[in-house]
């Protein structure tokens, strides 16, 4: 194994302050009020658009409207209300010098991912970053990994583990056959990622480096 797929929303950042206060922007212009701000850590991982249609009941045109609202708060705001988790720049730093391939995988738009690493100054730690198209023909992870594995041709799909923090990231793994194992520390549930089948539940970035190596 050599080449490492990182998600970014709860697993190399903690992104819940931007995501919620842009998902309650976009719910205040339809005259939604959601007391339970709880419940819109939903959002953090799967499409948008899928998480408007299926917890506000959203109509598939409406939800992509929905999306686009969401968008101007978060392209100017909302991107930089979220913080690393600690101990991720030492450890894909120290991931680099053991020789691995790093990249991310994200179902948060490419041009998102880049700002949010380049803000954080470790975008050039990546050798590639494959994220979502802003039209939406390219959103599921399972699909961000087709891409991956699209441009990294080269490289076999059993070189590859994904690193991630839900199921999203477990079942896209699986239904590409790319090895995916879990941070307890994001924003899925640990026993359910562990009974599906991932290769181990990391609990810091510290550790991460010695469990890739087992």
């Amino acid at each position: 194994m050599n080449t490492i797929l990182f998600d970014l929303d709860g697993t190399l950042i903690d992104s819940s302050e931007g995501i919620i206060k842009c998902v309650l922007y976009t719910l205040d212009f339809y005259g939604i009020k959601e007391p339970d701000t709880a419940k819109l850590y939903r959002f953090i991982g799967p499409p948008l658009s899928e998480s408007f249609e299926r917890y506000y009941g959203f109509s598939h045109e409406k939800a992509y409207e929905a999306v686009q609202k969401y968008r101007e708060r978060y392209n100017t705001t909302g991107i930089f209300e979220c913080k690393l988790y600690p101990g991720v720049e030492k450890c894909i730093r120290t991931l680099k010098e053991q020789g691995y391939r790093i990249g991310m995988a994200s179902s948060k738009p490419e041009v998102s991912c880049k700002r949010i690493l380049e803000h954080f100054g470790i975008l050039p730690l990546f050798d590639d970053v494959v994220g979502a198209t802003f039209d939406g023909t390219r959103d599921k992870k399972s699909e961000i990994l087709k891409e991956v594995m699209h441009r990294w041709s080269h490289i076999p799909k059993s070189e590859m583990c994904l690193i991630g923090d839900t199921m999203f990231d477990v079942n896209g793994a699986k239904e590409l056959g790319i090895a995916c194992l879990a941070v307890s520390f994001g924003f899925g549930d640990v026993k359910e990622m562990k009974e599906a089948g991932v290769i181990g539940v990391c609990d810091s970035m510290e550790e991460l480096p010695g469990m890739l190596k087992k």
